[in-house]
């Protein structure tokens, strides 16, 4: 099969955008497909391999494309949906098309069907409810007009109707999708995925100072406030904070939350490290947190990168109790999860594990057992019968 996948971002990116873009195409290389993966240009300079950046093996079935875009921020975006638009025409290119960018999944579905592939979206969220909770979540957002709000909901209802195939992160987003257009063919629930780490026995680095570890972006709505909230009531807990950009706010944000909590000599914040670095981290960790607070993208959106590389580190976890990662993991079975945004629980479930090396490993083990459902070749496997099944249906 040959599939093209529009991803209007600089490439490779840092972000878990781009490490998931990156996987899945991989993946799907792997499984004998012809993909070619049309990105932004790398802003490096010069520009990064992204085989190198993700640590993969090059794969002459996977071919990385940069659109020819510059100029301001409009610029680029138009420039990019102009190409997308151009390389999405006439049959002969591609068997299908894939995205999960909602502009671009819905300029491409104006087009005429005969005059183009099926389309498969990858919904992440639902739009209007994303960008009216990011204000509040994220530092850089701004609010959207209502005009915006209007238009991003235009675009989810014409993509949901006119889509050849739809994927959705988790079932709580399918079913929200379904109360609010009605059910449509060809629809998966498709969870994102993670390398399976190699190497570690899931033992308990000793005694001495525990430590808790996080890995991911900073942004308030990600809970680093409340792990370090937790942090502050368990004095002989050490934090590690993997990630989080300089170029934005909530760095150096959250680095003062630690000093104003008097737990800054017992924090290390990495900043951002390459993708390749991050399973290694995790495994120095005594327990690891997934601390997202309630909030519209946290609660039905998410299926975090990070809930499948914790589980691939072999470390017990402590998570948020919110139903999309109970889609994943189960209290007291392969993990403790928590009241979202409630540091005093968070704290409590950790100590219990620093105290219980027992359930710790049981933990460990039985989320351990689930990884190879969620690797990215799963994931490749279960788009791959979407895909098939698309491309079938528009002959």
């Amino acid at each position: 099969m040959r599939i093209t996948y529009f991803a209007d971002v600089r490439f490779p990116l840092e972000r878990a955008n781009g490490i998931q873009t990156m996987e899945t195409c991989y993946a799907l290389a792997k499984r004998g497909h012809t993909v070619d993966l049309i990105v932004r240009p790398d802003t490096h300079a010069p520009a990064r391999d992204p085989y190198a950046y993700y640590g993969l093996t090059p794969d002459s079935r996977l071919r990385v494309e940069r659109a020819p875009v510059s100029g301001p921020a409009t610029a680029r975006r138009f420039g990019y949906l102009a190409f997308a638009l151009g390389r999405s025409l006439g049959t002969g290119r591609a068997d299908v098309l894939m995205t999960r960018d909602l502009g671009v999944a819905s300029a491409i579905l104006q087009l005429p069907r005969a005059a183009r592939p099926p389309l498969v979206y990858e919904s992440h969220g639902y739009a209007p409810e994303v960008a009216a909770a990011l204000p509040s979540l994220v530092a850089t957002a701004t609010p959207p007009s209502p005009r915006k709000l209007r238009r991003l909901a235009a675009r989810e209802e014409r993509v949901w109707r006119r889509a050849e195939g739809y994927v959705t992160i988790t079932a709580a987003l399918r079913t929200e999708l379904e109360g609010r257009f009605g059910s449509r063919p060809r629809l998966a629930v498709v969870p994102d995925g993670v390398r399976p780490a190699t190497g570690t026995d899931g033992a308990a680095r000793g005694s001495g100072t525990r430590l808790v570890a996080y890995a991911g972006h900073l942004y308030a709505w990600k809970g680093v406030d409340v792990l370090l909230e937790a942090l502050a009531r368990i004095p002989d807990a050490a934090g590690l904070i993997v990630g989080g950009h300089s170029a934005e706010p909530d760095l150096e944000r959250t680095k003062l939350v630690a000093e104003r909590l008097g737990i800054a000599e017992r924090v290390t914040f990495t900043g951002l490290v390459e993708p390749v670095r991050v399973a290694e981290l995790l495994t120095q960790a005594d327990v690891l947190a997934l601390p997202n607070p309630a909030s519209a993208i946290s609660t039905r959106y998410t299926s975090p990168l990070k809930l499948f590389e914790y589980m691939a580190a072999r470390r017990p976890i402590v998570s948020s109790d919110l139903p999309s990662i109970r889609e994943v993991l189960r209290d007291g079975v392969n993990a403790l999860l928590v009241p979202p945004g409630d540091p005093v629980a968070l704290a409590a479930a950790i100590t219990r594990l620093f105290k219980d090396q027992a359930l710790a490993a049981r933990l460990a083990e039985a989320a351990f057992a689930q990884v190879p459902n969620y690797s990215w070749e799963r994931r490749a496997e279960r788009l791959d019968a979407l895909l098939s099944e698309t491309v079938a249906a528009g002959r």
